[in-house]
C-alpha cells in the first residue's frame, strides 16, 4: 500500500487538495482541510469515486474575523456558525466522510474565496451555515438551494470578486435534494418551524458548480430561538440534523447510482 505522510502542513488549501488527490486511491482524509492549516493523511484502502459519490464535504461556516454577521447582545452569528459546523465536521468525520472547512477560528474569508476553494476541489457538496435576523416576529430553520448554479471558472477568474460565470439552463436538481433531506432533518431533530426550501442566489451557493446549500439555522431576531441556540444539546441536535441530511444525500445517490455533479473545464 501506497504510504501518505501522516500529517502535512500545506500553505493553503489549493495546495492541500493537490496532495489529497494525488494519493486518493490510497489514503482516506482524518482531520480538517482549512486554510494554511494542517491536513492529515492516512494509509488506508480508498474506494473510488464511482463508490462514494461524495468524497469531500465542504463546510463553510458563515461570516467571520470583522463580519460579525446577525447580532443579538453578546452573541455574534459568526461564533454560532463555526460552532455548529465544528460539530458536523466531527460528526462526518465519524462517518468516515472527508471534510473542508473555509474558515478556521475567528477569521474573515471572501465569499468569492469560498466559491473558489470549493470549485478547486471534486465530487464535492458545499453546505454553508447561518443563521437569520428580520425585523418582525419569526422563528423557524430554512435551507436554500440556487435556482443557477455558475459553472467552475477558470482558475485565476474564479478568484475574481463577483464574476459571474455562465448560468445553468434550469435548476440544480441536486441541490434541491441536498437542501430538501437537510431541512427536513432540521425539522424533524428540532422541532423548530419548519420554512421550507427556497431558491435564492446567494454567491456562495450560486458560483459553485457542486451540489450547494445554505442552512438558516434559526433567528437571531427571535428570543425563543436565542434560547434554544444557548443550548449546548440544542446546538448539538442541530448539526447532527445537518450531518444526517448530508449522509442521507449520500445514501441516495448510492443507491440511484447517479453522477454527484458534472463540473466545468478548467477547474484542474
Amino acid at each position: 500500500m501506497k504510504s501518505c505522510a501522516p500529517v502535512f502542513k500545506g500553505s493553503n488549501v489549493s495546495r492541500a487538495i493537490r496532495l489529497w488527490r494525488g494519493n486518493e486511491e490510497h489514503c482516506r482524509v482524518v482531520g480538517t482541510f482549512a486554510d494554511g492549516r494542517v491536513v492529515r493523511l492516512v494509509a488506508s484502502p480508498f474506494h473510488s469515486t464511482a463508490d462514494n459519490f461524495v468524497a469531500l464535504v465542504v463546510l463553510d461556516p458563515g461570516h467571520g474575523g470583522q463580519d460579525s454577521g446577525a447580532m443579538c447582545g453578546a452573541i455574534y452569528e459568526k461564533d454560532l456558525t463555526f460552532d455548529i459546523a465544528q460539530r458536523v465536521d466531527r460528526l462526518l468525520q465519524a462517518q468516515g466522510l472527508a471534510t473542508l472547512m473555509t474558515r478556521v477560528g475567528d477569521s474573515y474569508v471572501s465569499l468569492a474565496d469560498r466559491a473558489a476553494v470549493t470549485n478547486r476541489a471534486r465530487d464535492c457538496i458545499f453546505v454553508s451555515i447561518h443563521f437569520n435576523e428580520g425585523k418582525k416576529v419569526v422563528a423557524g430553520v430554512e435551507t436554500y438551494y440556487a435556482e443557477h448554479q455558475a459553472a467552475p471558472a477558470p482558475r485565476l477568474v474564479s478568484w475574481i470578486p463577483f464574476f459571474q460565470g455562465p448560468a445553468a439552463e434550469s435548476p440544480t436538481l441536486a441541490s434541491q435534494s441536498l437542501a430538501r433531506f437537510i431541512q427536513e432533518a432540521m425539522v424533524a431533530r428540532t422541532k423548530a418551524p419548519d420554512r421550507g426550501t427556497k431558491a435564492e442566489q446567494f454567491f456562495v451557493i450560486a458560483n459553485v458548480g457542486v451540489p450547494a446549500v445554505l442552512v438558516e439555522a434559526g433567528f437571531l431576531s427571535n428570543k425563543d430561538d436565542i434560547a434554544k441556540l444557548e443550548s449546548n444539546d440544542y446546538r448539538e441536535q442541530m448539526a447532527a440534523a445537518i450531518s444526517e441530511g448530508i449522509l442521507r444525500y449520500r445514501d441516495v445517490l448510492k443507491d440511484q447510482q447517479l453522477p454527484l455533479a458534472v463540473t466545468g473545464a478548467g477547474t484542474e
